[in-house]
């Protein structure tokens, strides 16, 4: 008897922990980050410097426990000629799953554009936080996206490999 009354305990731990978990994975940690994110900006190839470019219905989120953690959605009258003429592509470009209910952001759909070429990457910012770039996709009909990526350095001080002297320090992030 005694042993079902703790078999019972340990399922019953093991599903509100599991519950518990899920939640603060897909809801808990996020918050929206519309006073951050005001407007969207794009490092331009003449300055090296982020630049804002016309954006309007800006959705955003983040999440102060992982510095990757932000996605956002918005829409644009730039042309993507013009953008790729004035501002910065980025080495890579690959988009993270968002949490199901910020339904505006869909990294299959983002990557499958990117394939097919109706939509083109562009850096937002370098090292927005320590390791962590702004990636911004734009897409021939004017839908935006951003997300955060590791870039080579945030890549190598999360992975443990010693960073070097090509990285810059940690102040201010």
């Amino acid at each position: 008897m005694t042993g079902k009354i703790a078999a019972l305990a340990i399922l019953i731990s093991a599903i509100a922990a599991g519950v518990s978990l899920y939640y603060l994975q897909i809801y808990g940690f996020y918050e929206e980050a519309t006073a951050e994110l005001t407007e969207v900006r794009l490092v331009s190839l003449n300055t090296d410097t982020p630049e804002p470019i016309s954006a309007r219905a800006i959705q955003a989120i983040d999440a102060e426990s992982s510095p990757i953690r932000f996605r956002a959605c918005f829409e644009t009258d730039a042309s993507l000629p013009m953008l790729t003429e004035t501002y910065v592509a980025p080495a890579r470009a690959t988009p993270r799953n968002a949490p199901p209910w910020f339904d505006c952001f869909d990294a299959a759909d983002i990557a499958a554009e990117i394939a097919a070429g109706t939509a083109l990457p562009f850096l937002g910012q370098k090292n927005v936080k320590f390791g962590v770039d702004r990636i911004v996709v734009i897409t021939d009909d004017g839908r935006g996206y951003i997300w955060h990526e590791l870039n080579d350095c945030g890549e190598k001080a999360y992975d443990g490999t010693i960073v070097g002297e090509e990285c810059p320090g940690r102040e201010g992030s």
